[in-house]
């Protein structure tokens, strides 16, 4: 009989993959850890029963956090990336070669262990000689930052657990602390079918700590509806007034400097949620 992993998305709705084999299971300290070899998306971590990434389909989500905001910012050369541990953000961070720094602070250190083990095409560049690997908890990491980075990525898991406090409002302002005074950041910020409560507080928490605040999505099939959305905060740079030429030519799947403007234009539905 085959075996099958579930994702319970909202009480009513869950997606469910074929499952070959699980690879490693495990309780840390922080959440249940897995990492599961699938039919249809090859091997996919998983927390607490939570999809985080499939070898199929992670540069979707790596790269629309990482290159819309480094894009965006004429010259970012320190990057922090907040959560992440698998190491994906990273490597499109390192695409950038204006970056000579670029700091990896994820709660918990099995994560990052587990996928230099398992997912090796993602988590590859995290041996970099510009990538500092801190095991500690992000909040803080933020709390104790002043005009350290140019661009921050928060790559969080959803707000629950350890993920919580990386939706708050005094996280974002701490945020808008550690970045230059030129600075970008980016959050995931889930989806608009199950999660409008939630994208609705975070943006307004965001518009009011950072002048030019902006929602974006793109498509990821593993993650709950699909529809995905990155907030973005800028001190200073509209990702929707940047120089055509500072598009240099990146290897990516998705990421497009066509799609950098597209990918802003909302749905009515995700727009009601910004205003």
């Amino acid at each position: 009989m085959a075996t099958w992993f579930t994702e319970k998305q909202t009480e009513d709705f869950g997606i469910t993959a074929k499952v070959n084999k699980t690879l490693h299971k495990e309780k840390t300290d922080y959440q249940e850890l897995e990492m599961l070899e699938t039919k249809e998306w090859g091997r996919m971590l998983v927390l607490d029963d939570m999809v985080m990434t499939t070898e199929r389909d992670e540069f979707v989500y790596h790269e629309m956090l990482a290159h819309v905001p480094l894009f965006t910012h004429p010259s970012p050369k320190t990057v922090l990336v907040v959560g992440g541990g698998d190491g994906g953000v990273i490597r499109e961070v390192l695409k950038h070669p204006s970056v000579e720094q670029a700091v990896l602070v994820e709660i918990d250190g099995k994560v990052v262990e587990y996928s230099k083990y398992y997912l090796p095409t993602i988590a590859g560049a995290l041996d970099d000689e510009r990538v500092r690997v801190e095991v500690t908890d992000g909040f803080m990491h933020i709390a104790e930052s002043e005009r350290l980075y140019d661009v921050i990525l928060v790559d969080s898991t959803e707000p629950v657990g350890p993920a919580v406090n990386l939706f708050s409002k005094g996280f974002y302002e701490g945020i808008a602390k550690a970045l230059k005074e030129d600075g970008i950041f980016v959050a995931q910020t889930d989806n608009p079918w199950f999660k409008t409560d939630l994208i609705r507080r975070v943006f307004g928490d965001v518009k009011e700590t950072f002048p030019i605040t902006k929602l974006y999505t793109a498509n990821i099939p593993t993650y709950p509806s699909g529809l995905w959305t990155f907030t973005m905060g800028s001190k200073l740079y509209d990702p929707l007034q940047i120089d055509a030429a500072r598009h240099h030519e990146i290897d990516t799947q998705y990421y497009t400097k066509e799609l950098h403007n597209a990918s802003f234009v909302l749905p009515k539905f995700v727009k009601d949620l910004t205003e």
